[in-house]
């Protein structure tokens, strides 16, 4: 590395000095964020690819009381289908989401079938009782008019949209929309547009008649989770899944930049969207949840002549700025991290120094990848191909768990052997929702990982 390219490192991380310093211990409560190399030790004088992980860990909130206000509108489908077991399922789960929710929360109850109805306009939460009621005459009748049901609870928490409040759309469908705009394009441009404002969209898919991609879509689009029920027994543990979630955001509009050195190149990032340009990758999140870690993977290639000086020389590979708003004391903070790497002639003490969490973490998101890649053949009628890709994505994801030793890429493995087994079978259309929310929940760290 120059000089100058270290020195241009340097200046970026002091850049910020003043603005950590002015909120330093208000941070440490919030959030923990880290820069990691998967390979801290490279060969010198050889082009490498290796893995840059930002890992953001939101704190546990201390209790009850200190987390942020909640803003949420439910949005839920009344069509034909929803008949019998699953409206009243519906109806419990939205009963008990708000028994957990305070006097100072919003809340807006909208239904649509056809049409769309507000059964409860957005009001604080200062008697429950006439929110019970009104979701009680809850039934089921008509289409499924799903993004005009969304838009109408967008207008809905515009009423008290603060950027002080934990701001949600919770969708339930269990159809197809049919009425309006239908397409996932639709979706996600409607999600995008919502995420804008600051308006995370949570979609629950309950049965096997509703369509996962354009859920999922939406969801992905304004930072929001997706969720599979399979039936109307999970929904209330679904519900309550999505809460603890609602309930424990610590940071809002969280933007992350990292800045790979001069010679780097950013090849991509694994999961999620990102921009790209030059030496600079740009990812913008809704939020962080307390007791959750998200991250962000981003591949990078190391040139052969990154490190001319002697082996062991140490040379800045990014930095990363990540900026978010604390949901608590609702003011900016700013933090940075630089990760480097040592350059070597010995290959055994390459291999020996892997960082095994990072290079997992790449090899899970690559899995994840491939799955979405079989799915795709799948969905072009091409069966076997699909299921071929499936198995050499099982030996790709076992050879490596064997040789990090861990335990989640054998688990997905595992998952992606079933998938295979079920690829051809007259249960194809469980199996692709089941993979379809595993890919978004991977990807977008719901699990743990």
């Amino acid at each position: 590395m120059t000089p100058m390219t270290r020195t241009a490192l340097r200046h970026f991380s002091r850049a910020i000095l003043a603005l950590l310093l002015l909120g330093a211990i208000a941070w440490a409560e919030s959030v923990d964020v880290a820069l990691e190399i998967a390979n801290p030790v490279l060969l010198k004088n050889q082009k490498t690819t290796t893995y840059l992980r930002l890992s953001m860990t939101g704190k546990e909130p201390a209790d009850a009381e200190h987390r942020a206000p909640v803003n949420v509108a439910f949005v839920i489908d009344k069509s034909g289908s929803m008949q019998g077991e699953k409206i009243a399922r519906a109806k419990e789960a939205i009963r008990m989401a708000i028994e957990k929710l305070r006097s100072d929360d919003i809340v807006s109850v909208v239904a649509y079938d056809t049409n769309v109805r507000v059964l409860v306009p957005a009001t604080k939460l200062t008697d429950k009782q006439p929110v019970y009621s009104a979701v009680a005459q809850l039934n089921a009748d008509g289409s499924t008019a799903l993004f005009a049901g969304v838009s109408k609870g967008a207008t809905e928490l515009r009423k008290f949209l603060d950027k002080d409040r934990v701001n949600r759309i919770v969708l339930l469908s269990d159809g197809i929309a049919n009425v309006g705009p239908s397409s996932p394009g639709d979706l996600a441009e409607l999600g995008t547009s919502l995420g804008r404002e600051g308006i995370a969209v949570t979609t629950i898919g309950l049965g096997l008649d509703y369509n996962e991609d354009l859920m999922t879509k939406l969801a992905q689009s304004s930072d929001g989770n997706h969720m599979f029920a399979e039936n109307a027994a999970d929904l209330e543990q679904t519900f309550m899944r999505e809460f603890g979630d609602v309930l424990t955001v610590v940071a809002q509009e969280v933007k992350v930049e990292i800045n790979c050195a001069d010679g780097v190149r950013p090849v991509r990032m694994l999961g999620r969207e990102a921009d790209i340009a030059g030496q600079k990758v740009t990812l913008t999140l809704n939020q962080l949840y307390g007791g959750q870690t998200k991250y962000a993977i981003v591949e990078v290639e190391v040139p052969v002549n990154f490190a001319a000086d002697s082996p062991g020389t140490v040379s800045d590979i990014a930095g990363a700025l990540v900026k978010y708003r604390d949901i608590e004391g609702q003011s900016p903070h700013s933090f940075t991290r630089m990760v480097s790497t040592r350059f070597t002639d010995s290959s055994e003490e390459v291999e020996k120094n892997v960082n095994t969490d990072v290079m997992t973490a790449a090899i899970y998101q690559i899995g994840v990848e491939r799955n979405i890649m079989a799915m795709q053949l799948r969905d072009e009628g091409k069966v076997e191909e699909a299921r071929q890709a499936l198995f050499s994505n099982v030996y790709y994801l076992e050879q490596n768990a064997d040789l990090y030793g861990d335990a989640k890429l054998k688990e997905e493995a595992a998952r992606n052997s079933s998938n295979a087994a079920n690829v051809a079978t007259p249960f194809w259309g469980l199996e692709r929702k089941k993979m379809k929310a595993d890919q978004y929940q991977s990807i977008n760290q719901q699990k743990a990982r």
